[in-house]
């Protein structure tokens, strides 16, 4: 086994070495060619090459390591999964260097003969995650008719619970999405109806990065297809979206495209507590939620309350579907800051954040495929019992989802307006002060029948002379107004004439 992955690990040591960009993530991509893809690679009207080409190049970006590689099932001299192309991605010729690779692909055949090799899903996406990314973060796809059978083994439903145990109790994967796609080809052995695309997300990093790809809408250029979401169960699996608050005026609801929940706040809403009307919303395609117990809990300013809920069971709610829900709301208005503090005055004019979140507990879940997935893949893979890797494990019986909430607060700029009105008032009236306090002042005083101009200030005192040079008093000025102290006896001095 270890010889039949030397060739691909070979391939890929080398790139995922190579320092690459913060945002980069690598794609193992791997292409099966066994004999039953024959009609894929040998009816002319094949769209199965052009398929994968524009698929890779819409989802790796720039900097990304991509290896390509082609799979069936390994035997001496016949490795699998066998690598076409490994690189560093660049956006001007990753398209023309996949095409390439895929160009001259063909069937492989076992070695000593022609007869054509067989299918192992299970050996090549192990492959991929242990022998390429070696652990680490990234993304593996994996192109199939979805026929699981290593060495010719008919017991079809065997190999795919297999496979089924890879995907669902393997501990790399930690998101799993398939895409059931038709397309009609003809060989002259055999005739299909559809392929699988699966991607399989390992680690946070390889997570977040299929989130994104998905949110950029860059998968839905190629596959418009929804993606059937195998793994994970257990959490993100209904969405709240609210439709109106009741009994809370000033308070208002809405959702951004991010799925945050954005509750704006009058400064003068007091009520505690308000109603809100949701819809609850199935996210778990393919899957019915045929049953389930709900309740929930609002994390705001570090209170975790209960959310009343009504009602508090869920129902056959088919994927995509959705059905009201109401609930009862505390909100944390003693938390919030008065108008009048320094908080308010800070986010004078815009908003105060409050970070929060609400939970979404589904006690009792019980999941079941829809019928109409069940009838689409039964069309697209006749007789093929694949199906059962989409049954959920029979230990997930319970999911959480989240919802990140925001309690935005608008203060308006009146207070501060006021405040700063009244710092200019002080600072005026300082001003004012200061001016009258240093301006100079002119004093007209009668010394022994003498009229003098005394040149003096606020808060000055000058002594006041006779005509013989002796000191007969003194002039104390004030903001107010001037005053003679310190007269001595028989001192003939007086303000004014």
């Amino acid at each position: 086994m270890r010889r039949a992955f030397a060739l691909l690990a070979v391939l890929a040591a080398g790139l995922l070495g190579i320092a690459t960009p913060a945002f980069a993530i690598p794609h193992v991509v791997l292409v099966q060619n066994s004999g039953w893809m024959e009609p894929f690679y040998s009816d002319p009207q094949s769209a199965f090459k052009p398929l994968v080409t524009e698929l890779v190049s819409n989802v790796v970006q720039p900097g990304d390591a991509l290896v390509l590689a082609a799979f069936n099932q390994s035997l001496p001299g016949a490795p699998s999964p066998k690598g076409l192309l490994s690189e560093q991605v660049d956006a001007k010729t990753v398209h023309a260097h996949v095409q390439a690779a895929l160009q001259d692909l063909q069937m492989a055949r076992k070695p000593g003969g022609q007869a054509l090799a067989d299918t192992d899903l299970g050996e090549a996406v192990n492959a991929a995650l242990n022998h390429v990314l070696g652990g680490k973060p990234g993304l593996v796809w994996l192109v199939t008719n979805n026929r699981n059978s290593p060495n010719n083994d008919q017991a079809t439903s065997a190999r795919n619970r297999e496979f089924y145990e890879l995907i669902h109790r393997g501990a790399a994967i930690d998101k799993a999405l398939a895409f059931p796609l038709r397309m009609k080809v003809a060989g002259p052995h055999y005739s299909a109806n559809g392929l699988m695309v699966y991607v399989f997300a390992v680690g946070k990093e390889g997570t977040r990065a299929l989130d994104a790809l998905l949110a950029a809408g860059r998968v839905q250029r190629v596959i418009t297809e929804p993606p059937a979401r195998l793994k994970p169960l257990d959490r993100d699996t209904v969405r709240l979206v609210p439709r109106r608050v009741e009994g809370a005026p000033g308070v208002s609801l809405a959702m951004d495209a991010g799925g945050r929940l954005h509750a704006d706040v009058e400064p003068d809403a007091v009520a505690p507590g308000t109603r809100i009307q949701w819809q609850l919303e199935n996210t778990m395609y393919p899957y019915t939620i045929a049953d389930a117990t709900i309740s929930a809990r609002s994390m705001l300013a570090g209170e975790n309350r209960r959310i009343d809920l009504t009602p508090r069971e869920v129902k056959q709610l088919a994927p995509g579907k959705a059905e009201p829900l109401a609930s009862s709301m505390q909100l944390p208005v003693a938390k919030l800051p008065g108008k009048w503090s320094m908080e308010a005055l800070k986010s004078a004019g815009s908003a105060y954040v409050l970070p929060g979140q609400i939970e979404l507990h589904l006690a009792g879940q019980k999941l079941v495929l829809s019928q109409a997935f069940r009838e689409r893949m039964a069309a697209l893979f006749p007789g093929d019992p694949l199906p059962e890797i989409f049954t959920p494990p029979a230990e997930i019986q319970a999911s959480t989802a989240t919802l990140p909430l925001e309690v935005r607060v608008h203060y308006g700029s009146g207070p501060l307006m006021a405040l700063l009105g009244g710092a200019l008032v002080l600072l005026a009236a300082g001003a004012g002060a200061a001016y009258a306090y240093g301006r100079p002042r002119r004093v007209q005083l009668t010394v022994e029948d003498e009229m003098r101009t005394v040149h003096t200030r606020a808060g000055a005192t000058q002594p006041i002379y006779d005509k013989a040079g002796k000191q007969v008093a003194s002039l104390k000025t004030t903001l107010f107004g001037h005053q003679l102290i310190d007269l001595r006896e028989g001192a003939q001095v007086r303000l004014g004439r």
